[in-house]
């Protein structure tokens, strides 16, 4: 039996860790494969104006920082675009389809992670359909399980939605990693109390563990599962 490949879907650098690391780190020891798409460029919703060549050397330590930080689980390969950051709303969501379908279509996975559909984010809300509309229920679709993660001060920050996850992974022999890959996004990094914070991440796999008997969990939605 062929190993499986896992695909995680993010909008912006630093959403895979916060999303799903620890699972993914657990599966990888498990003889999984996995691999790192990231549609966003992370960098220029933070200015007046998008101006990537004023950005040149910030995304070049972001894009140093992503390697780094799937290196720390694993991950086989990591691969980027170069969408708007917060931005994604000004893009055909066509284009940001086809980016989905190019690398789902050349490791064709068995499992995608993504975002929650009702993230605060909005390049977060748009990568979710994108992911739906590149994984049709096909005949031939190669994806049998798709699930949405959380992504610390976005999702919960989505008042009044609220994420009501169905699935969660024991990561209390990998929390540890999933911080690691985290400390390296120090440009993305906050100091606690901001839940994106070592501390953050620490006291949501504990609340998530403490809902299921477990020291450390991380927490999913469902999408959809192919049996």
């Amino acid at each position: 039996m062929k190993n499986k490949k896992i695909l995680i879907v993010a909008a912006h650098p630093d959403d895979e860790v916060l999303g799903c690391f620890g699972t993914v780190a657990r599966l990888i020891l498990l003889g999984y494969e996995a691999y790192t798409l990231i549609l966003g460029e992370g960098k220029t919703s933070r200015d007046k104006t998008r101006d990537v060549s004023n950005k040149a050397d910030e995304l070049k330590m972001l894009n140093n920082e992503i390697l780094k930080a799937n290196e720390v689980i694993g991950i086989k390969e990591v691969f980027t675009e170069n969408f708007a950051d917060n931005r994604f709303d000004s893009i055909d969501l066509l284009d940001i389809v086809k980016a989905v379908d190019k690398v789902k279509n050349l490791i064709k996975p068995d499992i995608i992670f993504t975002h929650f559909a009702n993230d605060l984010n909005i390049d977060h809300r748009i990568t979710y359909n994108a992911v739906l509309t590149s994984t049709r229920p096909m005949i031939d679709e190669c994806v049998r399980e798709i699930y949405s993660f959380e992504a610390l001060s976005s999702t919960e920050w989505n008042y009044p939605q609220s994420f009501a996850p169905d699935v969660f992974y024991d990561i209390t022999q990998t929390l540890s990693l999933k911080q690691k890959a985290m400390s390296i996004y120090a440009s993305e990094l906050r100091k606690y109390p901001h839940p994106r914070s070592i501390d953050g991440i620490e006291l949501t796999a504990k609340y998530h563990g403490m809902r299921v008997g477990l020291k450390y969990a991380e927490a999913f939605k469902t999408v959809r599962i192919l049996r």
